[in-house]
């Protein structure tokens, strides 16, 4: 990418025409460099599928949209808003920007419905009340209402992430992340929680969504990226991706995946 392109690409951004904007993104571990001039950008109600062999860079180029991993060079907007060492608009973005992770994370001492309302009354101040109502709604949204006062515990793997996806929602953003939400999962219980993830893409959220699920991606993805060695080499449409992938390093993992 250009100088002429970077400066453009940068002002699109800061006017908000997409939901996100990574230009010349890279990271650093010490001397391990992780991720390498990612350029990527999302539309509002894009849903994109990541997918890549381990170690490839997918987990942390997400985890550098909402600043759960600093990036050192290039710029990310989210919405407009550059994400920067401010703390202020990294709390803004975190507002807009939900997520979802391999383990569920939920807290065991409190009830689904709290662990639910949680987030919206610490974080944006709204009345138990409303969060409530917001929590029972989205409780619903993912199929599992009859679990709001159960304790995570009590619930199955599958339901658990359900729950999470719930919590994320919640805080009513514009845009999901999954990073490989099915992987730490039982095979059986994969589907129900694929299930929802489908349901949220019929609503029009923006996504990410970091999986090997490769059904997932062919039914819901507008597009999916590969990425290796911490760089995006192939970008397409799911049915161009699966039958002519360009790279050769997306031609052998299609043939070990889909095996």
């Amino acid at each position: 990418m250009n100088n002429a392109s970077i400066a453009r690409n940068a002002a699109d951004a800061a006017q908000g025409k997409h939901a996100i904007e990574m230009i010349g993104v890279s990271k650093w571990y010490g001397e391990f460099q992780s991720l390498r001039d990612i350029n990527l950008t999302v539309s509002r109600g894009e849903r994109v599928v990541v997918c890549g062999p381990s170690g490839s860079g997918k987990s942390t180029m997400i985890r550098c949209i909402n600043r759960l991993e600093e990036h050192q060079k290039g710029q990310i907007f989210v919405d407009g808003i550059e994400l920067t060492d401010a703390l202020e608009d990294i709390v803004k973005i975190r507002h807009r920007v939900g997520m979802v992770f391999q383990q569920f994370n939920l807290f065991p001492h409190l009830s689904i419905l709290e662990n639910c309302m949680l987030a919206p009354v610490t974080a944006k101040g709204v009345s138990r009340q409303e969060a409530e109502e917001t929590a029972m709604r989205y409780l619903k949204r993912v199929k599992i209402p009859e679990q709001a006062y159960k304790y995570p515990s009590q619930l199955s793997g599958g339901q658990q992430q359900r729950v999470a996806i719930a919590r994320a929602l919640c805080m009513e953003p514009d845009i999901m992340l999954f990073d490989e939400p099915t992987s730490a999962l039982d095979p059986e219980m994969v589907k129900e929680v694929l299930d929802t993830m489908v349901l949220l893409a019929g609503d029009g959220m923006t996504m990410i969504c970091v999986t090997h699920e490769m059904g997932f991606a062919r039914q819901v993805a507008d597009r999916v990226i590969f990425m290796d060695a911490g760089q995006i080499v192939e970008s397409s449409p799911p049915a161009d991706f699966f039958a002519n992938p360009q790279h050769e390093r997306a031609k052998a993992f299609l043939g070990q995946i889909l095996s």
